[in-house]
């Protein structure tokens, strides 16, 4: 039947190729249940016989699509859009234009008419400015998570929990379109397994306002949109495991996800103490400024060491190991590389639709930490040219944290021109943590002082916030109105006990004790609202203007009580040099105007904004003093998208904004941690006025199935925030009252400088390896950096230079063999105006292979082997180590669902972790406590169950009905 069907549409084409007439075919695109039109929605054109591609537009605006230029001849025209899944038909065109009107496109999967046509599949699909990943292109193990198979793809790196695409973070994963888990990116790829997926989409999201505009109003975030295949979204799939080890060692868990179309329940656990974690810094955020420098050692008291950023070097292994079938890495975030680390945690996930105007996600996530870690840092700072100060120390700590977080979103489409979307989201943190360090500080070359610091503190906090929007679409295309009103709410307390002693050997200070309490109190508020009007100009431009006022309001409280030796034998005693209560309120105007020309292959923007900002801060003790400012500022904003050709597009944005210090880099108490460690703000400190310039170029040829992506951005600030250190080299110095900054100490201030200039590029190339069927992806950067800088009465900048360079193989023979081999390599250069005595010349190196083996019978063999080794750093820095995990397992049971598996970490117990941090004036060099050796037996059982989809003309069976069925041609959709 398939041939008689090929051989028909080639006599229809031929019949028809003697008129020599050049086609159209056009339609539009809505939304089956509330015909709302579908926006940038692909239209693509393949041949019918080979699936060779023939022709690819989007949806304007409006929904629209008009293909010209066409031969009279058989296509398969295929229709899609995030989150609606694909429609496929067979099209004959015959007559100069054919339209086929307004085509209704379902949500629900079961309602699509699907084909599938077997052939070669393309690795990667550039639809519009969304980068498409077949799944089927990157073959994996059976065992293999979305995490194992992102990695094969190019341009997307996994790394200590990270995930990044095209040289960029990724903010967001949604599976489906629909959110999963608030903006844990990682946690999503690591519980959904690969043979689930079958598209990974990769683009900017832009806000929902933004969305319906079409203006890009700055806030988009780097995305992955996970699209399951359509026989998996109705059923129950997951895994549970549970494994015991040597040492004590143990990880147990899992993940049910329950689907049934629209409706999805997604269920995860874990409990381990291998050094898994699942959670995200949001998680942490509540709590981490609470404690105002809780630990002990150098450095403890906020603010940072130097002025600015820098390079790292260095790394470790940690995490566990246990891959696919063991319950390990695969599964959740092999988190924090430093230290010893227990996580228990429980999450749950749901998305439903109630009726035909209400889409609900939403989402709850407990985790538990408890993390101890042994560490030694070494740090040379510059004193004067020349002239340096060496501290070591060797210190203890231990944390447990505890976190709830819970996020929403519903979305009530009115009508098919008014639609509400709320969003609230809240999240409740507790940490307590203890910490004992030891160090000496050698000054000139010889030992100054020796000092022993403890510390142990209690904070609690919570975020909230919240935004609702309206929506209006005005009957004529393109008059849109939006409105958005925001709330975000925080608070954030805790008590801080400290205990110092420091003596000095060559009499030149003095020695000194401190016995402290510390009990400080913090909130902030912030609203804003934003309302934007678009207006169509002409045939194909576009006005918006827009108006967004923001209160925001901070306060901070710090008090400190000294330890009454002779009265109370309590903290009684009120420290008010280091006391502190301040306040920050903050007003912005911000109006701007926004004009938009062009189509879909061609589109221009320009536009303007005005921001005013009345800023006010407050000291209310110990004493009174006010500081008011306002700022003015013009904000230009451009946009150039081109599509070059039918594989390549470029885009080219501008931006210009400004940031606020925050309510630490505002308050101006001396805040001692320490005996050694000052931190004070500056309550005249002006916003950080910036100006970035991104231009992205994406290649993807669907014939040689070769792509090419190349990201640049570039980055200038004036008033940039940053820190002065002043650290005493011949003397005390007072600071405030009776509070002094000892030789060998040092003051850490906030300040503006200018002149930070950041530069990154991105490159990466992937084309397939037909002779070994693998796929080899390349890929390159280039950044330099210049940060401003001060310590002391010497300013200068230092200027980082980053080249990177990564290549990386990876299988695609099928199910039963899956490999990887990798190497990524940084090179660095820090170079310093002040004291180029201080300038480094170092570079990290990795290499891994990874194979995982499957045979027909059920035997699994897996080996991981990582090489790292450093040069430049100097000492036991550079001595390169080998991590080599390895793990062996029988699945059994019915359709070998359930697994015994033997593994074991470190085998050859070289795991170490190193780092180097250049900040400013100093040099870091840190090593931690691992993770060591271990052997563990892990059972898992895999659940998998699913139904049939309800899905009368779709299906494979689709594709043998359509070949027996010439009178599916041109049938209404």
């Amino acid at each position: 039947m398939r041939h008689a069907l090929i051989f028909t549409l080639l006599l229809l084409t031929c019949a028809q190729l003697t008129s020599a007439q050049n086609l159209v075919l056009k339609g539009v695109l809505k939304d089956k249940a509330d015909s709302s039109t579908l926006k940038k929605a692909t239209i693509r054109l393949t041949s019918p016989t080979d699936n060779t591609f023939k022709k690819q537009v989007f949806t304007d605006n409006n929904g629209a699509f008009e293909i010209t230029d066409l031969k009279p001849q058989a296509y398969l025209l295929t229709i899609s859009f995030l989150g609606y899944g694909e429609l496929v038909r067979a099209i004959m065109l015959q007559t100069e234009t054919q339209d086929l009107g307004v085509i209704k496109m379902p949500k629900s999967s079961r309602e699509l008419r699907e084909v599938v046509i077997k052939g070669q599949v393309p690795p990667a699909q550039q639809k519009g400015d969304t980068l498409a990943f077949n799944a089927d292109a990157y073959k994996t193990n059976p065992d293999a998570s979305g995490e194992d198979l992102v990695k094969k793809m190019p341009g997307i790196t996994v790394e200590n929990g990270n995930v990044k695409a095209q040289g960029e973070d990724v903010r967001k994963v949604l599976v489906d379109g629909k959110e999963f888990f608030g903006e844990d990116a990682t946690l999503a790829l690591r519980n959904l397994p690969a043979e689930a997926i079958q598209r990974i989409e990769v683009f900017d999201r832009m806000s929902d306002q933004a969305q319906f505009t079409g203006f890009d109003d700055g806030n988009s975030q780097k995305t992955i949109n996970i699209v399951t295949r359509a026989e998996m979204r109705q059923g129950q799939f997951g895994k549970i495991f549970a494994g015991y080890g040597t040492e004590g060692r143990y990880s147990a868990g899992g993940n049910v996800n329950l689907f049934n179309q629209d409706r999805r329940i997604s269920i995860i656990g874990m409990t381990n103490n291998v050094n898994q974690q699942n959670f995200s810094s949001q998680d942490l955020l509540g709590v981490q400024n609470a404690g105002s420098g809780g630990g002990g050692g150098r450095g403890g008291g906020g603010g940072g060491r130097g002025g600015g950023g820098g390079g790292r070097g260095g790394g470790g292994g940690g995490g566990s190991f246990g891959g696919g079938g063991g319950g390990g890495s695969s599964n959740f975030l092999t988190g924090t590389n430093r230290g010893l680390n227990k996580t228990n945690s429980i999450g749950v996930n749901f998305n439903d639709n109630f009726g035909k105007k209400v889409t609900f996600n939403g989402s709850y996530f407990f985790n538990n930490s408890n993390t101890s870690n042994n560490e030694i840092n070494r740090e040379e700072q510059t004193l004067e040219e020349g002239q340096k100060q060496i501290d070591t120390d060797t210190s203890y700590s231990s944390s447990s944290n505890y976190n709830h977080r819970i996020n929403m979103r519903i979305e009530y489409k009115i009508d098919s021109n008014n639609s509400i979307i709320f969003t609230p989201g809240i999240s409740f943190q507790n940490n307590n943590s203890y910490s004992e360090s030891f160090g000496n500080t050698i000054q000139f070359g010889k030992l100054l002082a020796d000092n022993m610091n403890n510390s142990s503190a209690s904070n609690s906090g919570y975020n909230l916030n919240g935004n609702i929007m309206y929506r209006h679409a005005f009957a004529k295309r393109g008059r849109t109105i939006s409105l958005s009103l925001g709330l975000s709410t925080n608070d954030r307390s805790g008590t801080t006990y400290r205990n110092s002693d420091l003596n000095y050997y060559d009499g030149s200070g003095k020695d000194d004790s401190l016995k402290q309490k510390i009990s400080p109190l913090s909130d902030g508020q912030s609203y804003n609202a934003n309302i934007a009007y678009t207006e169509p100009i002409g045939k194909s431009g576009q006005l918006q203007i827009n108006y967004n006022p923001t209160y925001s309001k901070n306060s901070s409280d710090r008090r400190a009580y000294q330890y009454d030796f002779l009265g109370s034998k309590d903290y009684s005693i009120l420290d008010s040099a280091q006391s502190n209560m301040f306040e920050n309120t903050a007003v912005t105007q911000n109006a701007g105007i926004t004009y938009r020309l062009g189509n879909r292959d061609k589109m221009l923007s320009v536009g303007v904004s005005y921001q005013h900002t009345e800023m006010t801060s407050d000291r209310i003790f110990p004493f009174a003093s006010n500081e008011s400012q306002s700022f003015t500022n013009i904000l230009p904003n451009a946009m150039l998208m081109y599509k070059l050709s039918e594989y390549s597009r470029i885009r080219v944005f501008y931006r210009s904004s400004m940031n606020q210090p925050s309510i630490q880099q505002l308050q101006d108490g001396y805040f001692k941690s320490g005996l050694l460690n000052y931190s004070v703000g500056d309550p005249k400190l002006r916003p950080q006025f910036g100006h970035m310039v991104a231009a992205r170029y994406n290649y993807t040829n669907t014939v040689n199935n070769n792509n090419f992506f190349a990201n640049i951005f570039l980055q200038t600030n004036n008033d940039y925030l940053t820190n002065a250190v002043f650290t005493p080299s011949r003397g005390d110095s007072v600071l405030q009252g009776t509070d002094t900054l000892k030789r060998g100490g040092r003051l850490t201030q906030a300040k503006n400088m200018d002149g930070f200039v950041s530069v990154r590029s991105f490159f990466t190339y992937g084309v397939p390896l037909k002779f070994i069927k693998s796929n080899f992806n390349l890929n390159t950067g280039v950044s330099y950096q210049r940060t401003p800088g001060q310590i002391n009465q010497l300013r200068g900048f230092t200027h980082n230079y980053t080249y990177s360079a990564g290549v990386l193989i990876s299988s695609n023979i099928s199910e039963y063999v899956d490999f990887t081999l990798s190497y990524n390599g940084n090179f660095n250069t820090v170079k310093n105006t002040i004291d180029p005595s201080t300038n480094s010349d170092y570079s990290t190196h990795t290499a891994s292979g990874a194979v995982n083996l499957l045979t027909k019978s059920g035997w699994v063999l897996q080996n991981e082997v990582n090489y790292q080794f450093n040069r430049g750093l100097g000492g036991d820095l550079d001595k390169g180590y080998i991590l080599w995990n390895a793990g062996i397992g029988k699945k059994f049971l019915k359709n070998q669902r359930g697994e015994l598996r033997a593994s074991v970490f470190d085998l050859l117990k070289q795991n170490r972790a190193i780092s180097r941090t250049v900040n400013g004036l100093s040099i870091v060099d840190s090593q931690s406590q691992v993770l060591t050796q271990y052997f563990m037996l892990t059972f898992t059982y895999r659940l998998k169950n699913f139904g049939k989809l309800n899905m009368p003309t779709g299906g494979r069976e689709r594709f043998n009905r359509l070949n027996g069925a010439p009178d599916m041609m041109n049938r209404p959709f």
